[in-house]
Formats: structure tokens, sequence, C-alpha cells
């Protein structure tokens, strides 16, 4: 059985300053009972820095602890429209909406005794919660989404909710919105050490492909995310047809259908009509494939129409691939344009990346070199572990933040 890391195993990657400083950082923590609080343990990029996160802060000798709201499908249909509304979609937004959201949380408040020292609650699934308790200590707001434009009517439903916390945590600073509440700014990193980002011989990375019956005769062309309309997978193949009407290339679609994502698999099967021996849509849950077609692939697509961060593109550019990310919220933190990686805004602009990226492999190394440098200096996982810690030990006894502490992305 293998080991859980430790913050001294990520030193061959970081440096030993790193891994001091992070350590000096834990120690006086180390009293404290942490808890996070989210909608899924698995399926997309919260539940996956949650899994490393919470692993390491305990081997840190942080009690730190994970649980997941439970509800029905009727509950995670509402939350995945408030989802897109926080995005800027349009909602219908009625009084039954609300009142299958406030009972469900009122549900889970009962069964979940939380008298931690600090509560992080994660993404607007489970986000009333904090009405239900006499607050004896720090609770923080994460929200991963994209707030670049959220609609009115569903933040003004949601912001006081979000007022009663005492700090917000988004990924960007442009997603700042007005609060009254210390609103401080992190990016998202990898583990280097996860099933997804674990280094693989190029006999394991056949033996996935082969496995699910991945054809490499032709260059792979790859996008890895869950399977919903803001990842733009109809665009994706879009500009695949018109790419191999130049080049010759395969199309594989991976990803999954997350618990409190309703819409996922509708989306996935309105995708099954596209299939051909060219186009492999795939909805699975494997950490090794998905590591595997990074590694392998010619080209790796995250053609977002909204993105939070995008944990799939720092995942891609850790394995050396040239990446095309649509020109939206992180990602555009993540890639600079033609320096590691290529932004795009239209079907048109991805195929013309993909083909020049097809015919000239010198450039696609070119951009992976860099691509891999960017993650190493700014998006691995020590870095989320060193923000989590400074906000943390941040406040102050009142549960007042200590705005002079240095909390941002770049």
């Amino acid at each position: 059985m293998s080991a859980i890391h430790t913050i001294e195993d990520y030193e061959r990657h970081v440096g030993k300053e790193t891994v001091r400083r992070i350590k000096a950082k834990a120690r006086p923590l180390r009293d404290l009972h942490v808890m996070h609080m989210n909608s899924t343990y698995y399926g997309g990029g919260v539940s996956q820095i949650l899994s490393s996160l919470t692993l390491l802060m305990n081997s840190l000798g942080i009690e730190t602890g994970w649980r997941v709201i439970h509800g029905p499908p009727d509950f995670f249909s509402v939350t995945k429209k408030f989802h897109n509304a926080l995005q800027g979609a349009a909602i219908n937004m009625t009084g039954r909406k609300k009142e299958i959201y406030e009972h469900v949380i009122h549900e889970n408040a009962v069964r979940n005794h939380l008298d931690h020292d600090v509560v992080f609650v994660h993404d607007p699934q489970p986000l009333p919660l904090i009405t239900h308790y006499r607050k004896k200590s720090p609770w923080v707001w994460r929200c991963h989404l994209d707030l670049t434009a959220p609609n009115p009517k569903v933040w003004n439903y949601l912001a006081p909710f979000i007022e009663r916390y005492d700090a917000v945590v988004l990924s960007c600073g442009e997603y700042r919105q007005d609060l009254a509440r210390p609103q401080v700014f992190f990016t998202p990193g990898i583990d280097p050490f996860s099933i997804v980002n674990r280094e693989l011989s190029d006999s394991a990375i056949d033996e996935r492909l082969a496995h699910y019956r991945i054809p490499t005769d032709l260059p792979l062309v790859v996008q890895v995310s869950r399977f919903d309309h803001w990842k733009d997978p109809v665009g994706v193949i879009q500009a695949f047809l018109k790419a191999r009407k130049e080049e010759e290339c395969t199309l594989v679609l991976v990803g999954n259908v997350a618990t409190d994502d309703p819409e996922g698999a509708e989306v996935y099967r309105s995708l099954l009509s596209y299939r051909n021996e060219r186009i492999i849509v795939l909805s699975v849950q494997d950490g090794a494939l998905v590591n595997a077609l990074q590694r392998r692939a010619a080209v790796v697509l995250q053609k977002s129409l909204r993105e939070g961060f995008g944990l799939t593109v720092s995942e891609a550019m850790w394995k050396g691939a040239a990446v095309i990310g649509g020109n939206v919220g992180g990602i555009r933190y993540q890639i600079e344009d033609g320096v590691n990686g290529f932004l795009v805004s239209s079907v048109d602009e991805a195929a013309e990346r993909i083909v020049r990226l097809l015919r000239d492999p010198d450039l696609a190394a070119r951009l992976g070199r860099a691509a891999r440098e960017r993650v190493r200096d700014h998006f691995l996982f020590t870095r989320t572990v060193e923000q989590y810690l400074d906000l943390i030990g941040s406040f102050e006894p009142e549960f007042r933040l200590n705005r002079d502490v240095g909390l941002s992305c770049g």
C-alpha cells in the first residue's frame, strides 16, 4: 500500500526553502481542527483539491476533515441552476427553488455538528449552512466559479448568506464583488503526486490507451473536463472537424458526471451522436487514463466559455503538453498566449491553433517546456497549502481577518 505523501516529498519540485516555510507556518496551527464542506467527493476540480489538501494538512499536524452535503435530485437541479446563473446564465428565480434549497441545507445542518476552529464552505451548494449554527469561530466561503458577470437575481438572493461569513476566497481578482466581507484571492494548484499527475512510463500510457481502445496511429487532440455546457464540448468537436480537413488526427473527449451535476448526463448523451472512429467520447472516472491522455496528446484543449480556474489546464501544462485554452476567467492566469500555450475566443481560432501545433512539433515542444515551468513556479499544490495556512493564521481572535496579510493570485 502506498504511503500518504508528506510535505517533504514536495521538496524535489519546489525546493527546501518552500518546504521549510510551510512547516514553519503550520507549526502554530497544530492545535486547530478545520473542516471543509462541499457537495461531492468526486468529479471536477474542487474534489481533487480537497482530496489532496485534507491529507497534506493532516500530515502537517492540523486536524482537517472533509464532509459533503446530501440531497435529492431536485436539490442538485436547483443548485446547478444557481451555479450556471453565477457564471452569467439566465434563471427563473422562483420561490419553489429557494424553498428546496434552504430546506435541504437545513436538513444537512441538523446532521452535521460543526464546532470546529475554522470552517470552509465551498461553492453555492452548501452556502446557507452558516445560518443554522451559533458561530464560535471563523467561517470562510470559498467560491471556485467564474464570477465575472453573475446573474443579478441569483446573486442578490445569495449575497445575504455570503455576508454572514468572515471572509470570501475567490480564484482571481477580477471576480471581486460588492461585499462588506473581506475578499482574498488565490489560485488553486495541482498535486504532482495525485493519480492524475504522477509520472507514467510509456508502457503504462500504452496500457491505459489500449484498455479504452483509443487509436494512436494519428496525433491525439484531447479535452478532459466534466460534461458541462460551459466547457463547450460541441465547440471542441466543431474545431476538430475544421482542423481535420487540413491535418489528420483523432479527438478524445473524456470526462465524468459529478454527483452534484444533474446536467452532466444530458450533456454526455448529447455528444454521443458525434462519435465515430476519429471522435471518441468517454464518460469514465479514471485518473490514470486522464494522465495518459494528457501525456500522449499532440494538443490539449480546454475551450471553456466560463472557467473559475480550470485545473485541467495546469495538469496538462505540468506534463509538457501544448495547451489551447478559452480566453476566459482563470485560464488566462495560466496560459500566456504564444509563450506557454494559446488562448482562443472562437471555433475558428481553436481550429487554426490545432493545425498550427500539429504541423509544427518544435513549436508544440517549446510551448510545453515553458508551460511546465509556469506551473512549477505558480500552480503547484504547495502554493495552495501555503495560502490556506496564511489565511487560517491571519484570523484575529474576534474572527476579523488581518488585512495586512498577502493573499493574492498571480
